[in-house]
């Protein structure tokens, strides 16, 4: 198995994709869109060089599907994984799109449920409830994202303003419409969150034994250690409103004044 490692926006060049290909690679795996920093990753350039190179290809879409636009014809992939509560569809179902004439191992062997690739009495459910979602966020795309995208931004705007030294984390344009992770300088964003009991976000840092673990994607990004201890992922959503974005910036801006002293 080979890693291939990013820049310091999350960013994968698809060059050193090429580069890391060997006469036994037999498939490509990138995510589409991260989940802490929201960066959309260059898959369909990845995607041709998989298909030039007779390479399979998947995209983990967890965090993009409902975000963005995800054509699997256009992203150039043969595997494209989804996962159902991160589009409004009950937790614990999600999907996964195969090309046709590709053939995979079964996940559950038996019985022939799932077109043969998963036996056990299917969770009718909730695929019901994954695909309604579906059909909804695909419906709503282009207004959901347009507005998630203006309370994103007036968010960090808003931040800025009172934190000059705030440090974006991500790709400062190629990021899906609802993620703003940013570093508050010369704080642990544990105790920031610690003392925001009225906002749900995380960190980017986690406490293992004692002892503090910068974020591994923050880490492959080369972030510094100081800066990533004060790091914070902000995610917004659909039912989030202008008068919500602004009261979650006066709390966390007032906070980090009282944590600085």
């Amino acid at each position: 198995m080979t890693f291939v490692r990013v820049d310091n926006t999350g960013m994968v060049d698809p060059g050193d994709i090429k580069k890391a290909i060997k006469d036994t690679t037999i498939l490509i795996s990138v995510m589409h869109a991260n989940n802490e920093t929201g960066t959309v990753e260059p898959i369909e350039e990845i995607g041709k060089i998989a298909r030039a190179s007779d390479i399979l290809f998947h995209t983990d879409a967890a965090q993009s599907v409902g975000k963005i636009g995800t054509d699997v014809t256009e992203l150039n992939v043969d595997f494209l994984s989804v996962t159902g509560h991160k589009v409004y569809a009950p937790k614990g179902v999600g999907a996964v799109y195969i090309r046709n004439g590709i053939k995979i191992a079964p996940l559950i062997h038996g019985s022939g449920q799932e077109r043969g690739r998963r036996a056990g009495t299917e969770n009718v459910l909730s695929a019901v409830g994954l695909g309604a979602a579906c059909a909804l966020a695909k419906e709503r795309l282009e207004d959901d994202s347009l507005r998630i995208h203006r309370l994103r931004d007036r968010l960090h705007e808003r931040l800025l303003s009172e934190i000059p030294d705030l440090v974006l984390n991500g790709h400062p344009e190629r990021r899906i419409p609802n993620t703003l992770n940013v570093s508050f300088p010369g704080i642990d964003g544990r105790e920031l969150l610690k003392r925001l009991p009225d906002i749900c976000a995380s960190t980017g840092a986690a406490c293992h034994e004692r002892s503090v673990k910068l974020s591994h994607v923050l880490a492959a990004m080369n972030v510094p250690e100081s800066a990533g201890r004060g790091a914070v992922r902000l995610s917004l959503g659909r039912e989030n409103t202008e008068k919500e974005t602004d009261q979650a910036a006066e709390m966390i801006i007032a906070v980090y004044k009282k944590l600085r002293g």
